[in-house]
């Protein structure tokens, strides 16, 4: 626990054999009271290996999808009742030793989330984040704030702690099954006036660590700007659209 709150970690896994011992060494198990890895039909020994280190692991016997792996892990989480639900991918693209500071940020009482950018700081191209992938994060970003009447510097990292009142209280089963659900998450915790912040984190990019291709990356872009327009839409009262919607 951290200041009393019971803080989870959610892994969603998709062959992560190479990586996922390396990122479970470096997560503070002082303060962590619960791992829990969801593995999302893979092809490897990430499965067996999680079982080993003692990680809570759920499989999907299919691939269902980087969305519907979110949702086993938010579902699962929940279950324990925790304060504190931190997304870590088991990719070590993202480094476990900021979960004390992310936490700190949300214990404190003045964050409901806390995102771990890539962006912040100067540290994504020197980190090996593609060219390609820099210039469409940070055009997506602009685009975003502009839509979503926001200032992030970045809505796409894997990388984010959430309050458990956060995910009791959005409708993230409804988002999609796919990439976009990162994203459609955000807007809805902006739409519902959930405070956010933002640390700086550093980058890794290495052949081990997962990473979508260009054309996947393109379908993520319009998805991403089809979330933007489904906002505007809603919060203009044009028409109603569920994943902002209540049940």
């Amino acid at each position: 626990m951290l200041n009393g709150e019971k803080i989870i970690i959610v892994l969603p896994a998709y062959n992560a054999e190479k990586t996922l011992m390396q990122t479970y060494e470096e997560i503070p198990k002082d303060i962590v009271d619960d791992i829990i890895l969801v593995d999302d039909g893979s092809r490897d020994n990430t499965a067996e290996i999680s079982k080993k280190l003692g990680i809570r692991t759920i499989i999907h016997p299919s691939n269902k999808g980087y969305g519907a792996n979110q949702k086993t892990c938010y579902r699962e989480a929940l279950k324990k009742n925790p304060d504190i639900i931190i997304m870590l991918h088991p990719d070590y693209q993202y480094s476990p030793k900021l979960i004390l500071a992310m936490a700190s940020m949300i214990s404190s009482g003045l964050y409901d989330v806390v995102l771990a950018s890539r962006i912040l700081g100067r540290g994504a191209i020197r980190g090996g984040m593609p060219l390609y992938k820099y210039i469409s994060n940070r055009v997506l970003t602009m685009i975003e704030n502009y839509m979503l009447g926001y200032k992030l510097t970045e809505y796409h990292t894997g990388y984010r702690a959430y309050s458990s009142e956060v995910l009791k209280n959005i409708p993230f089963t409804k988002n999609s099954d796919d990439f976009v659900f990162d994203n459609e998450i955000l807007a809805q915790i902006i739409y519902f006036k959930y405070r956010i912040a933002e640390i700086s984190c550093p980058t890794r990019y290495f052949p081990e660590a997962s990473s979508i291709n260009f054309s996947r990356s393109v379908k993520y872009g319009l998805g991403v700007l089809s979330t933007g327009l489904k906002f505007l839409i809603h919060k203009m009262k044009i028409k109603k659209v569920s994943i902002f919607v209540k049940d």
